[in-house]
C-alpha cells in the first residue's frame, strides 16, 4: 500500500484498520469466504422452503446453525486461548470445507432430504461455534486497540459486502442450474479464508498453559464478564437484540417467498439490500463514534432500530420491504458492531477468545430462540 494511499486511509477513522497488512489479508480472505457462505444461505432458504412450503421449516433450519453456539461457544474461546490460534483456525476452516462439500455432493445427487440438510445445518453451526471467538480474538491482535472500531466494522461492513454479493451471485446460479452450483461454490470459497490464515504471522497471543483445567478456563471467562459491568450490560444488550431483531435475517427467503410474493431473484436481491445499508452504516460508523461518543451511537441505534423493524415487518410490498430493509440493515450493523466494541475493548487480553465465545453463545441462543418463535408464528 503506497504512502498517500495509506495517509488517506488513515484520514477516515472508519477505514483505519486497514492500514494494517494482516488485518487486511485476513479481511479480504473472508470476504471472498462469507460471499459463498450467503449463497448457500440463500440457496438452502430457497431449497427449504420449496422442499416444505413452511416457513417454520426455513426458520428451524436456520435456527440449527446458531443453537450449537450456545453449548461449542465457550468451548471453542476455551479452546481458542491455550492453543496457537493461527493452527486453531487453519483446522476449524478445513473442517467447514469439508461439510460444505459434502453439502455440494449430496445436492449433485438429487440426495439433499429435509434430514440431510438439519444435519449438515447443526455440523456447520458445530464448526462456526469453535471458529467464531478465535477469529474475533484474532482481529483484536491485528490492530492496537485504538482502531479496534474500525477493524470490528470493517468486519461487518465485509460481511454484509458478502450478503450483497453472496445473493446476487446465488440468483445467477440458482437460475441457471439450481441450489447445487451455488452450495459447490460455497465449498470452493473456503481456499481464499484458508490462504489469508496461513499468510499471517502467528500474533502477540500466547496460548494458556494446558495443565489448566478447561473447565476452570470457562469459569474464568465467566468470572470476568459477571464482576465488571461493562462486559455484562452489552452481553444481556445483544441477547435482547438478537431475540426480537436478528429473526428477520434468517426468515427473510420464506418472508419474501410466501408474504410479498417475490421470485427466487427478487428474493436474493431483497437479502442484499440489507447488506447494503450495512456497508453504508460501517463507513459511517467510526465518524459517528468519534463526533457522537461510542455511547452515544449505540444508544441511538438500539433506540431507532425497533420502529423501522417494525416497518419492515409490516410492509405491503416489496418496494417497500426493500426500502425498511436497508435502514434496518444499517442500524443492526451499528448496534452490533458498536456493542462488540464496547464489549472487547473492556475484556482482558488474555481472555479474549473466551469472552468472545461468550458472546457468540448470547447471539446464538437468542437469534435462534427468535427464529423458532418469530417462524412458528
Amino acid at each position: 500500500m503506497s504512502l498517500s494511499i495509506a495517509a488517506r486511509i488513515s484520514s477516515v477513522p472508519s477505514l483505519r484498520a486497514l492500514r494494517h497488512p494482516a488485518f487486511l489479508a485476513v479481511w479480504g480472505g473472508a470476504l471472498l469466504s462469507n460471499a459463498g457462505t450467503w449463497m448457500e444461505t440463500v440457496a438452502m432458504g430457497i431449497h427449504v422452503t420449496q422442499t416444505t412450503g413452511q416457513a417454520a421449516w426455513t426458520g428451524g433450519v436456520v435456527a440449527l446453525a446458531y443453537l450449537p453456539s450456545v453449548l461449542l461457544g465457550p468451548l471453542g474461546g476455551a479452546l481458542a486461548d491455550r492453543m496457537e490460534r493461527r493452527k486453531y483456525l487453519v483446522r476449524i476452516t478445513l473442517l467447514q470445507a469439508s461439510i460444505a462439500g459434502v453439502l455440494a455432493l449430496l445436492a449433485f445427487l438429487d440426495q439433499l432430504t429435509l434430514p440431510a440438510v438439519m444435519l449438515i445445518s447443526v455440523l456447520m453451526g458445530c464448526a462456526n461455534a469453535l471458529l467464531s471467538p478465535a477469529y474475533n480474538a484474532l482481529l483484536a491482535e491485528l490492530v492496537p486497540r485504538e482502531d479496534l472500531l474500525s477493524a470490528l466494522s470493517l468486519s461487518s461492513a465485509q460481511w454484509n459486502i458478502a450478503r450483497i454479493l453472496g445473493p446476487a451471485l446465488a440468483a445467477v446460479l440458482v437460475a441457471w442450474g439450481g441450489v447445487k452450483w451455488a452450495f459447490l461454490a460455497n465449498a470452493l470459497s473456503f481456499v481464499f479464508v484458508l490462504s489469508s490464515f496461513l499468510a499471517v504471522r502467528e500474533a502477540k497471543h500466547r496460548p494458556a498453559p494446558a495443565t489448566t483445567p478447561l473447565i476452570q478456563g470457562l469459569r474464568e471467562g465467566w468470572a470476568a464478564i459477571r464482576r465488571d459491568p461493562g462486559l455484562s450490560a452489552p452481553l444481556w444488550m445483544v441477547l435482547g437484540a438478537t431475540a426480537l431483531i436478528s429473526p428477520f435475517i434468517g426468515l427473510l427467503p420464506a418472508y419474501s417467498l410466501q408474504v410479498l410474493g417475490a421470485t427466487d431473484a427478487q428474493t436474493s436481491l431483497l437479502v442484499s439490500m440489507q447488506g447494503l445499508g450495512a456497508v453504508c452504516a460501517a463507513l459511517v460508523a467510526g465518524s459517528l463514534a468519534e463526533r457522537m461518543g461510542q455511547v452515544r451511537s449505540v444508544t441511538f441505534a438500539m433506540l431507532a432500530i425497533g420502529p423501522v423493524a417494525t416497518a419492515f415487518w409490516l410492509a405491503p410490498g416489496l418496494g417497500l420491504a426493500e426500502f425498511a430493509l436497508f435502514f434496518l440493515g444499517a442500524l443492526y450493523m451499528l448496534l452490533m458492531s458498536g456493542l462488540f466494541a464496547l464489549f472487547q475493548q473492556r475484556a482482558p487480553q488474555e481472555l479474549q477468545a473466551r469472552t468472545a465465545s461468550l458472546w457468540g453463545a448470547a447471539i446464538g441462543g437468542g437469534y435462534a430462540l427468535g427464529l423458532i418463535v418469530i417462524g412458528w408464528a
